[in-house]
């Protein structure tokens, strides 16, 4: 049997509360973003430069998404993109989360390198997101996705909406990527399917929201209340703890 692997859970992180939750928990990195229910948007100056302050020793990888829907981008958000990189980088951020498709749904090799060299004169990590789900061939695009040099992994379900049910198509990736890429999971984890879904997929490394809806604090709404009366969506300490302990404490036996 082989030794144990230093097993790595990141969380997403859609607020100031949720990066202090992650790091509580023992997450080992937080992606942060916001608008978690649009699929994850880029974060506030303001929440990166909180998040960089509160949890100092954790690292914090932006997720670089300006708006939700599609990943094929106009000249005006590719330099949108690139001015929040630069942004990062000026914060000291450990890394940044992105990913452009063309309208075939190939990647789109020579636009990511530019975002992925703006990220690298700042000497910051690079991953790329689940854009990659929507690629007409996989492999292909893992392939496309090394060839832009730099991109430390990829987040992936195999193609399915949950990490689980695409656990056999990751665990083709992690072969095939060999030591040329990381392949990181994710969709749908709980602490009740975080070891499987690493035992299945072979995957060291998985993503999570460990999120949970907390109720409004108002204690006043009106008769119409616009559609705004909504609780908040926050990662849980709790269940972060959770998942770490269901992988031996951080370790990942496979």
């Amino acid at each position: 049997m082989p030794p144990p692997t230093p097993f790595l859970l990141e969380i997403a992180a859609n607020s100031v509360e949720s990066a202090l939750a992650a790091h509580e928990g023992g997450a080992s990195r937080v992606e942060l973003c916001s608008a978690l229910e649009l699929g994850g948007l880029t974060p506030s100056y303001g929440t990166i430069v909180i998040v960089r302050k509160q949890a100092s020793t954790l690292p914090v990888y932006v997720l670089i998404r300006p708006r939700a829907g599609d990943f094929v981008y106009t000249d005006a958000e590719m330099e949108t993109m690139r001015l929040d990189i630069e942004e990062c980088g000026r914060l000291e951020c450990a890394g940044v989360v992105l990913g452009v498709l063309a309208p075939d749904g190939k990647v789109e090799v020579g636009r990511c390198r530019a975002l992925v060299d703006v990220a690298h004169r700042h000497h910051m990590g690079v991953t790329f997101h689940r854009a990659f789900d929507l690629v007409p061939d996989q492999a292909q695009a893992l392939e496309d996705i090394i060839s832009i040099g730099g991109v430390e992994r990829v987040l992936t379900s195999g193609g399915r909406r949950t990490a689980l049910e695409g656990a056999p198509a990751i665990r083709a990736l992690v072969e095939r990527a060999t030591d040329r890429v990381g392949i990181m999971a994710g969709a749908g984890i709980t602490a009740e399917n975080i070891r499987q879904v690493a035992e299945e997929s072979g995957v060291v490394e998985i993503h999570a929201s460990a999120k949970q809806e907390l109720p409004s604090s108002m204690r006043w709404v009106p008769a119409d209340s616009l559609g705004m009366d909504g609780g908040e969506i926050r990662s849980n300490v709790d269940e972060i703890r959770a998942m770490m302990k269901a992988v031996v404490g951080g370790v990942c036996i496979q």
